[in-house]
């Protein structure tokens, strides 16, 4: 997410930090590097020149330059500002009425299909009774589609019937709603390559049928400033509520994201994150502007920790570590909890780039290499798991032959076993325990 832009933004931050005290010249020379890192991540140029102007301003009227902090109070006014280009939280959604309608439209191939099934999923998670009903007569095997998504979060959906056309559909799922006791109605609707008259003719119908609650344009985060264009001439017809961005989890540049606020005016409420149904979460523009710039989103972080974990099963094994007991089946009871959280390498693109993780590349990370630490343990004995100094040679030769490995990565492991512990007893230990509830030692351990 945001890699290339990030890239660029921390380049430009570490050049400022090397300068001691930022003359306006150097500040000058950032804010063009800035302003290039902007355009080249596809942000329009009516929210990048105003953007640079806002900052330039605001660092030279905080007198940063005569600051002895000057690069970091440079960083925070750039992310301030980025905040405010994004602007608003997103908000959960709440019935009005019942059934409150939420209309999904956007371009064919945006997600609208997948995201109408990923927000049934949200809302049943919250206690809400959705209702799928798909409306995409357009597009081939959209219906099946829809069925097929609505079967995987458990929310029935409503199909058309053969001859029946998008406006009766309608009708008949508002009373399917209200029959079955549904407190929430989400329709899909169909998209086309281009925007054109028929299709927001059939939207303006649909919305005088259905008074939809919300009218959600989604948007795919990786088509850049021509998801910014649709969204806008969506705007123009429709009384648009809200923009849902899709595959933010892709290589997206971050330019639909920094400028579909500022050009559109629209709040940004939700984002796609990953191509799981669950992998959808509301807007928080401060924490994306901190991943922009390459500070991380630790907050993210945790509550994808919190609702991967088992918290008596953390608090066990914080107080093994505060009692020196951290054994190698606690370590692979984090593995396994941590695997619940999602990909590795995803997890680590939201911690700050910055101390030891500077220059680390996420995508390098061998998710196999944890699949295989795990058959290691379960190779060992009870005993050898406790009391890993027992692992002499033809201990581990049996290991390495029961698990598939080599004596080198049983001697690799045991070496990351030993710093973690290590890790554990200090003030960093500590902080990861606090903040993870034990979740995230045998990432950094290694």
């Amino acid at each position: 997410m945001f890699d290339g832009l990030q890239d660029k933004l921390s380049h430009v931050f570490s050049a400022l930090r090397g300068e001691g005290r930022v003359t306006e010249e150097a500040l000058n020379s950032a804010l063009r590097q800035i302003r290039l890192a902007l355009l080249e991540a596809d942000v329009h140029i009516r929210v990048v020149k105003p953007f640079i102007e806002r900052v330039k301003e605001q660092a030279k009227g905080q007198k940063v330059l005569e600051s002895l902090s000057a690069a970091q109070q440079v960083v925070k006014i750039v992310r301030d500002e980025l905040t405010l280009l994004l602007g608003e939280e997103g908000g959960e959604l709440r019935p009005e009425k019942h059934p409150a309608v939420v209309l999904m439209c956007g371009l064919q191939g945006s997600g609208k299909t997948t995201t109408s099934g990923k927000l049934a999923k949200r809302l049943k998670g919250q206690g809400r009774h959705p209702l799928l009903v798909a409306g995409d007569l357009q597009r081939a095997a959209a219906v099946d589609q829809l069925i097929q998504v609505g079967a995987q979060v458990e929310v029935p959906v409503v199909a058309p019937e053969p001859g029946e056309d998008v406006h009766r559909l309608a009708s008949r799922a508002l009373k399917v709603a209200r029959d079955r006791g549904h407190d929430m109605v989400i329709f899909d609707t169909a998209g086309r390559l281009h925007v054109d008259t028929d299709l927001m003719d059939e939207l303006q119908r649909l919305v005088g049928a259905l008074t939809p609650q919300e009218i959600f344009f989604v948007a795919d985060s990786m088509t850049g400033q021509d998801a910014v264009r649709s969204a806008e001439q969506f705007a123009q017809t429709l009384a648009l509520t809200g923009v849902i961005l899709t595959k933010l989890d892709g290589d997206s540049r971050g330019g639909a994201a920094l400028s579909i606020r500022t050009v559109t005016k629209l709040p940004i409420r939700f984002v796609g994150v990953g191509e799981k149904l669950e992998d959808l979460e509301l807007f928080h523009p401060q924490r994306m502007a901190g991943r922009m710039i390459g500070m991380g989103d630790v907050m993210s972080l945790i509550e994808k920790a919190e609702q991967g974990l088992d918290r008596s099963e953390a608090e066990r094994l914080a107080k093994r570590m505060a009692r020196k007991e951290f054994t190698l089946e606690d370590l692979r009871d984090q593995l396994r909890a941590m695997r619940k959280m999602g990909p590795l390498a995803d997890m680590l693109k939201l911690l700050p780039k910055t101390g030891p993780l500077k220059g680390f590349d996420a995508a390098q990370v061998d998710e196999g290499q944890f699949r295989r630490i795990e058959a290691i343990i379960n190779s060992m004995t009870p005993k050898e798991r406790r009391l890993p100094q027992l692992l002499n040679g033809s201990r581990k030769r049996r290991v390495a032959k029961g698990s598939g490995t080599s004596v080198m990565e049983i001697n690799r492991l045991l070496k990351q076993y030993k710093m973690m512990r290590k890790l554990m007893k200090g003030a960093r230990g500590k902080w990861l325990r606090r903040a993870f509830g034990g979740q995230m030692g045998p990432m950094l351990g290694g």
